[in-house]
């Protein structure tokens, strides 16, 4: 992996946005590129909401991994489309409960892969790793090493699908890569996830969608029963598939919040 880390920024791609640095800038890092800003600012001019989205969905990330390791015991986790790393990351949230918790991140953004190591921080009870894959090529991360390595396919799983699925635009592609990983997955494994929405406020999310396009990203939209196709056979926790914010708030305030200012839901279910 040490040939990973030294030559990850020959493919950084810096004439086109990407998701993973969009959310780094919103939420304050300094890993982002001249068109990661203009993205963004273009996007908050549009829909002034979006580092309030971006910050509910980052609180969905830690209150999910809590309740898996918590509740239900899962002391092993895979994170895809993990992003830059922003502390705490799921690692130091599970790890509080179970310091002996496993977690393997995948990104496919090469800054990822330059910041992997800062993904690696574990407790010495404890392990992570780190696949430079794509969600598209389920394959790849499910043969890889540092999966098959750190995590044990004969007890249950957190798989972790935070803000990612919206970068596949084609439905069925979309479907068929989740599915594809969540058979591979033990019976009482979890699916975790955020799916992009424009529910709440369609005409001003269908401009922030052309502003990402113009940008170089993808984004797609999805409904409520759209949403619901990715946790087709598995079993819903309550309250189901809620806008993210509404999902086991820790306090009141969340629910505060607009509904127009949220473009996602938010769902944990568990494969029988």
């Amino acid at each position: 992996m040490s040939d990973g880390f030294r030559n990850a920024s020959d493919d950084l791609r810096t004439d086109r946005a990407h998701g993973a640095r969009i959310y780094d800038y919103i939420l304050g890092g300094k890993d982002n590129y001249a068109v990661d800003r203009a993205a963004a600012e273009a996007t908050k001019q549009i829909w002034p909401a979006l580092p309030v989205h971006m910050r509910a969905n980052r609180e969905f990330m830690h209150r999910a991994g809590r309740y898996l390791a918590t509740e239900c015991g899962i002391d092993q986790f895979l994170d895809i489309g993990t992003g830059i790393p922003t502390s705490p990351n799921l690692h130091e949230v599970v790890q509080e409960v179970r310091p002996e918790a496993r977690v393997v991140y995948t990104d496919n953004d090469p800054i990822v892969l330059v910041h992997a190591r800062a993904l690696m921080l574990s407790t010495k009870h404890g392990c992570t790793a780190y696949v430079n894959a794509d969600l598209r090529a389920p394959d790849t991360i499910l043969a890889s090493p540092e999966f098959r390595e750190t995590l044990d396919l004969n007890r249950p799983i957190g798989l972790m699908l935070i803000a990612v699925v919206h970068f596949i635009e084609d439905d069925d592609e979309a479907l068929d890569v989740v599915r594809r990983i969540v058979d591979v997955l033990p019976s009482g494994s979890y699916l975790a996830a955020t799916i992009a929405t424009d529910d709440f406020a369609p005409e001003t999310l269908a401009a922030v969608r052309r502003t990402y396009h113009e940008h170089g990203e993808t984004l797609r939209w999805r409904s409520q029963a759209q949403a619901a196709r990715f946790f087709d056979g598995l079993e819903l926790v309550e309250p189901g598939i809620v806008q993210m914010h509404k999902w086991r708030p820790d306090d009141g305030i969340a629910l505060n919040v607009p509904e127009a200012d949220i473009a996602m839901y938010g769902a944990i279910a568990r494969k029988p």
